[in-house]
């Protein structure tokens, strides 16, 4: 069976044709675009940026939605902490990606498609160009455009309503009203920062447009190529298929791996190597973007379903492990300060909520907080997604609370000054991983302001002469 990372990476347009590049294109073709997105829906693709949405009811409302001009996006913006399969798909296969995205614009009847990253992964944004530049040269896509987005690497170039800011030349700021009911370059009014220069016109021209995952976009060109059946013989009912899932935090060989979806959590941490000490594995997160996995719950299988029946959430399927050793306080310390961070002040609820809670847990962490502090904790979680134009205050909600609910011996110990502080904790905001699963983390985050401008790195002591 074929799987979504090749064996070695296809890094020209002849080797992507060899290994069967072309077909779904074709296929999309032969079929026509409502046959296409049956066929999508047939096979049960879900979303892999972290909602796991289904595809074709995305295509089918973007084809059937208000008039205007059809886009597609393709997101490889991946920024949440833990995950780095979207980088290595689009390393290993970014051809795969660009036919997905065809194939995405054929269906919904799209001349422009996007394809976006952030500029400082030069290795990606010079990849998805020579996939491009190649594939369009032969002809396979005629009347279709493709461009280059260089983003900025904020955590909220990667949500979806945001990027749509960012292709337009502003920040990334969400808006309100999602990309299928009001897309790019719309005079309709989005909900944006600056929606009211967008004019106040109705429906006429709000530009549906499909974002997609790269690996979902990945995915389909796999469907399309090899077939129904083929997708279906792995995977659940209601999520069949593979995955691409980051491992890394306290593991033996961090790293991308390619599973099958609804095998359990724990295969995953068998294909990292287990626990890289000889302490137990006390927790797993999934990026910052869903709640606690506890040990007891190692077994979930990898589903959407599973994962959320669990309390969980299988999200953009980038895990951080955590063993005995670690403290938990300063990982709910360092987890709400990104998303204090990383929070673009849009909604007051979320940007003061986040801040104020890692306040909180600072006090708590350095020994200076009381119960008092608690009680704030608990009241600002329950406000924090007032008014949200995105999930950030949901994740700080969610994470924090998971943490203070899983481990309140810790949480308790740090404010009685029974219990130790132990290491700092670094957010896994992942630079890269090599072959050898060494894995370079993002320390300049640390120096990171709640404006998003950085403090000055320290310069170090003179030693005099």
């Amino acid at each position: 069976m074929g799987t979504l990372l090749p064996e070695s990476a296809i890094d020209s347009i002849g080797a992507y044709l060899a290994s069967g590049g072309g077909q779904a294109i074709a296929t999309a073709a032969r079929l026509g675009p409502d046959e296409t997105i049956e066929l999508i829906a047939k096979a049960g693709v879900r979303g892999r940026g972290g909602a796991g949405f289904p595809t074709a009811t995305k295509w089918a409302s973007v084809r059937s939605g208000p008039p205007g001009t059809r886009y597609v996006v393709a997101n490889g913006a991946e920024g949440e902490p833990a995950s780095f399969k979207d980088r290595t798909l689009m390393r290993s296969d970014p051809y795969r990606i660009v036919e997905g995205a065809a194939v995405a614009a054929f269906c919904v009847g799209a001349t422009t498609v996007f394809l976006a990253t952030k500029r400082s992964y030069a290795r990606e944004v010079l990849a998805l160009s020579k996939a491009a530049l190649e594939m369009t040269a032969t002809g396979m896509f005629p009347d279709l455009t493709f461009t280059i987005v260089e983003g900025p690497d904020e955590y909220l170039f990667g949500e979806e309503k945001a990027l749509l800011e960012v292709i337009e030349g502003r920040d990334p700021l969400p808006r309100l009203i999602p990309p299928w009911q009001v897309g790019l370059f719309a005079t309709a009014p989005a909900g944006g920062w600056e929606a009211q220069s967008r004019g106040q016109d109705t429906l006429a021209a709000a530009n549906p447009t499909v974002v997609n995952n790269v690996e979902t976009l990945a995915t389909v060109a796999h469907v399309l190529s090899r077939g129904i059946d083929w997708y279906r013989s792995t995977g659940t009912d209601r999520s069949p298929g593979t995955l691409l899932a980051t491992v890394v935090g306290d593991v033996r060989r961090p790293g991308v791996f390619e599973v099958e979806s609804g095998a359990p959590f724990s295969h995953l941490i068998e294909r990292a190597g287990g626990a890289r000490r000889s302490s137990r594995l006390a927790a797993a997160f999934s990026g910052v973007s869903n709640p606690l996995l506890p040990a007891h719950l190692f077994d979930t299988p990898l589903t959407f379903e599973d994962f959320a029946a669990a309390g969980s959430g299988l999200g953009a399927a980038g895990f951080v492990l955590y063993d005995d050793n670690t403290d938990m306080t300063a990982v709910a310390r360092e987890m709400s300060r990104f998303l204090s961070v990383e929070s673009c002040g849009q909604c007051p609820a979320c940007k003061r909520g986040t801040m104020a809670i890692t306040d909180h847990l600072t006090a708590i962490d350095e020994g200076t907080g009381t119960d008092a502090d608690l009680v704030a904790i608990e009241a600002l979680l329950r406000s924090v997604t007032d008014g949200n134009r995105c999930s950030i205050g949901m994740e700080e909600q969610v994470l924090i609370g998971s943490i203070f609910r899983a481990f309140p011996d810790q949480i308790a110990g740090r404010i009685e000054l029974t219990m130790t502080r132990g290491s700092a904790v670094l957010v896994p905001l992942i630079k890269d991983i090599d072959a050898d699963g060494a894995v370079t983390y993002d320390e300049r985050h640390r120096r990171k302001r709640p404006d998003w401008t950085f403090e000055p790195e320290a310069m170090p002591e003179s030693t005099g002469s």
